[in-house]
């Protein structure tokens, strides 16, 4: 479906799983009706409310580098759409989603729910606070931008956990892949990005480079 978008020279997504549920996830279902024409362009487009769709080729990049396995419950901050979600649920268990404008989590939920998605949870509320309740969590991804890491999200990480975001402002924002070792935190940035910021507690959805 997206072929040289994601594994071409310069993009290289070789994860064999990443890439099935890419082709298999149908990106128009999750993108306003005017815009399904161009649904499978490699760019993000508009949803509403500020709010785009991320292009296929990141979502495919952070997938990746959460490397999300079979039996993982998994933290998304940033519905947006749903897409991301989507691709997320063909790989873990579970994933818990939280999108902080109401009306685009009603209507992603509706959309998750009305093409049988039924181990994604949908909630309504502030990402910085994550869901203690479900927590902890074996990956967690961010896709829109902290200014800085939020704390309640590296403690709702499993010990060996994996934690995928971008921080920084609209001016300078990086991608960084955070793993969870004990009491230590080890971080390595991946690629530079711009996204959405994120709002409630420092005051979100998706993404584009």
């Amino acid at each position: 479906m997206f072929g040289s978008q994601l594994e071409g020279p310069e993009r290289g997504i070789r994860n064999p799983r990443v890439l099935d549920a890419m082709n298999r996830v149908p990106r128009h279902e999750f993108v306003p009706e005017a815009a399904r024409g161009q649904a499978y362009a490699d760019a993000p487009l508009p949803i509403g409310h500020g709010q785009t769709i991320s292009q296929p080729f990141i979502v495919a990049f952070m997938t990746e580098q959460l490397d999300p396995q079979p039996a993982d419950r998994v933290l998304e901050i940033g519905t947006g759409s749903g897409y991301q979600a989507a691709v997320l649920s063909l790989l873990v268990k579970e994933v818990f989603t939280i999108e902080i404008v109401e009306p685009l989590a009603r209507r992603a939920a509706a959309d998750l729910a009305r093409l049988g998605y039924s181990n994604v949870h949908v909630r309504v509320g502030d990402g910085h606070e994550g869901w203690p309740e479900e927590a902890p969590f074996d990956a967690i991804i961010v896709t829109c931008a902290p200014a800085t890491v939020p704390v309640a999200l590296l403690d709702q990480l499993k010990d060996g956990g994996r934690m995928v975001l971008p921080v920084g402002d609209r001016t300078s924002q990086e991608l960084v892949v955070f793993e969870k070792r004990g009491t230590d935190v080890l971080c390595r940035e991946v690629l530079p990005v711009r996204f959405v910021p994120m709002t409630g507690g420092e005051g979100g959805s998706e993404s584009s480079p």
